[in-house]
């Protein structure tokens, strides 16, 4: 392999993996119609930590080393489980394709909280142009039809817009306080842990039935969310980091919302995609690619940003 190239092999897994991010909205869509968002996400959440408790305990990895890493462990779980509480609400309310294009907006305020938050992650000339492209697209997707459907969804719009800056935030707050203190996987797991008693507490006070004639589609469906996506997919993601410059991964970041679009929205959810559809995609894929363009961090030791929407992005979730 080159130098600053990336191989064939490690190519086609990113492309596995963002084929298996763009089709997580579609799977959780699925799941709604047996399962309460809420509580859905809960579920995801005690599926992958139960597999990565036994992954951390096989790789002989302790779990809480200090109480104030135990703090900071609570709030990252917070705000992961505010995130996809908001993207599974989200998803009741709006099509699949349009959730992707609107969370995958979390790298605008990334960029934004990095420059007043961290050091050494100021705005430049190139991301600037990045965040005025996704803004762009994003203003697209909500006066390209403004028709009385589209101001029936917009607060899931807002719902999906509120998931993209908790996820930024929970970027944000790994890379100030996490970030080459704790293993990477520790912090994974803090995510989804801590995420169980805010995402389940939420169900029980405001979901009721929380399970509806639940059959073997919607146990799949919950498998492939917190087994596949939310720990395998998420380990070879971390694999993927620790062996190669996270600068060169990250440039394959715009492909889960195009994939999210085509995949959940059009193939799988029948969901039609007009051309405001695909131009606000290219604008906020572009404005991505842009705001992860170049180097960030050394190799093998930004993977704890990566949570879990679903993605390589500046810093998921599916």
């Amino acid at each position: 392999m080159k130098k600053g190239r990336l191989g064939l092999g490690v190519v086609l897994a990113l492309l596995g993996l963002a084929l298996l991010w763009g089709s997580s909205n579609a799977v959780i869509k699925v799941g709604g119609r047996e399962m309460s968002p809420l509580f859905m996400a809960g579920m995801r959440s005690v599926l992958a930590s139960f597999c990565l408790w036994i992954w951390l305990k096989l790789k002989g990895i302790s779990l809480f080393p200090s109480l104030v890493i135990v703090g900071h462990g609570i709030m990252v779980g917070f705000l992961f489980g505010l995130e996809f509480g908001l993207v599974y609400k989200a998803l009741e309310q709006i099509m699949a394709s349009r959730a992707y294009i609107l969370t995958y907006t979390a790298p605008f305020f990334v960029a934004l909280g990095a420059h007043f938050f961290l050091k050494d992650d100021r705005l430049d000339l190139i991301k600037v142009l990045g965040l005025m492209l996704a803004f762009v697209g994003v203003v697209v997707l909500f006066l390209g039809d403004l028709s009385g459907f589209a101001l029936a969804v917009l607060p899931g719009d807002f719902l999906a817009l509120a998931a993209a800056a908790s996820w930024a935030a929970t970027t944000v707050y790994l890379k100030r306080f996490l970030v080459g203190k704790v293993e990477p996987l520790r912090t994974l797991f803090y995510q989804v842990f801590f995420s169980i008693p805010f995402l389940l507490g939420m169900s029980l006070l405001w979901e009721d039935p929380m399970v509806t004639d639940l059959t073997w589609v919607g146990v799949g469906s919950l498998l492939f969310q917190g087994v596949v996506i939310a720990f395998l997919s998420y380990l070879a993601w971390f694999e993927l980091v620790h062996r190669h410059p996270v600068s060169l991964l990250h440039a394959f970041s715009f492909l889960t919302p195009i994939c999210g679009v085509f995949l959940s929205g059009w193939l799988f959810m029948g969901e039609p995609i007009g051309y405001q559809t695909i131009l606000a995609l290219g604008l906020v894929a572009g404005g991505l690619a842009l705001i992860n363009r170049g180097p960030r961090v050394k190799p093998g030791v930004d993977a704890s940003v990566v949570n879990t929407g679903d993605l390589p992005a500046k810093g998921r979730r599916g």
